[in-house]
């Protein structure tokens, strides 16, 4: 008996409409399957839009980078272009001097040409030049990776997914390293499934099932989570989320962590309880809940917000 696969096609991207400023660092924030990666793949022009977009660009470019068309003008975009694929896509036989020196000639240009945007990365990785990219740290194949889509002086990077896998310590440096590329004018379009990145980016595009579902500065999306939040923390955290997830007074509960973080129906639009209220919120909960828990008001993250906006996505 053989198995017999579905086949049936998934449109990767709905109703995408965004644009982003020169010298800006813009992240597209989503978990895996989002999206992002076929996005970045398009602008990257690795990858054509289906044929209904494709239709549609005769009017309208489906998407423009420095004016260049990603369809027709994808020679023109690539000399302006570096990218930076989730998954390391180096020469790993290669040393890093080779693999650098390699991308350097791609691009009829020298190490040496551009080395004043790349010698603060460079320098960290610079002692193990002769290292062959196999056996490098993840941080640091990261490092080369940046290094090799910078060689030719490009005025838009893509980074899909760039921290994922590394470690704290490089993904902090590394984002010192996006601050310093954007004070060179250098237009940065960066995807992370890490929530707390999202406040190092100057705008930011929540995407959910190939839709964005808020594009807005960091601080506006969380200064628009207008209703109380609480965070639950209890002996038997499982049972209390079963036991919210039936309270009909309960909005949204979600996990995060070893506690829950919790919307009620009841101050959804009630302006005067928008800082919360322990002691209502106890009388809401606490009838319908099997165990001890505690309650205590919290100031919404940019996850809090993806969850909250997920949800009226969902309904």
């Amino acid at each position: 008996m053989g198995i017999k696969p579905n086949l049936q096609s998934v449109r990767a991207l709905k109703n995408i409409s965004f644009e982003v400023n020169k010298g800006e660092i813009f992240g597209i924030i989503g978990p895996d399957g989002a999206g992002k990666t076929t996005l970045f793949r398009i602008l990257a022009t690795l990858l054509l839009p289906d044929q209904q977009a494709n239709n549609h660009s005769h009017q309208h470019p489906f998407a423009t980078i420095e004016g260049y068309d990603v369809m027709k003008d994808f020679n023109k975009i690539r000399d302006i272009l570096g990218y930076m694929p989730g998954r390391f896509s180096l020469y790993l036989d290669l040393s890093v001097e080779e693999n650098l020196n390699f991308f350097a000639t791609l691009f009829n240009t020298t190490i040496e040409k551009n080395y004043h945007l790349i010698k603060d990365i460079y320098s960290q990785i610079e002692p193990y030049k002769e290292r062959v990219a196999a056996a490098l740290s993840g941080g640091m194949k990261q490092k080369l990776a940046l290094c090799c889509a910078l060689i030719h002086k490009p005025a838009v990077l893509l980074l899909d997914e760039p921290t994922t896998g590394v470690d704290p310590v490089s993904r902090k440096e590394f984002w010192e390293i996006l601050r310093y590329l954007k004070e060179q004018n250098i237009t940065i379009l960066v995807s992370t499934p890490y929530m707390d990145e999202a406040g190092l980016c100057d705008r930011i595009a929540l995407i959910n099932r190939g839709e964005f579902i808020s594009i807005d500065t960091p601080h506006h999306i969380i200064s628009n989570f207008n209703e109380p939040l609480y965070s639950i923390e209890g002996d038997d955290m499982y049972q209390i989320l079963l036991d919210f997830r039936k309270n009909p007074h309960v909005k949204t509960c979600f996990t995060f962590g070893d506690t829950l973080h919790v919307t009620l129906k009841e101050e959804e639009n009630n302006r005067e309880t928008q800082k919360g209220d322990i002691s209502r919120a106890l009388s809401l909960l606490l009838p319908f809940c099997s165990r001890n828990f505690t309650v205590k008001i919290i100031n919404p993250t940019i996850e809090d917000c993806y969850m909250n906006l997920s949800q009226h996505v969902a309904h």
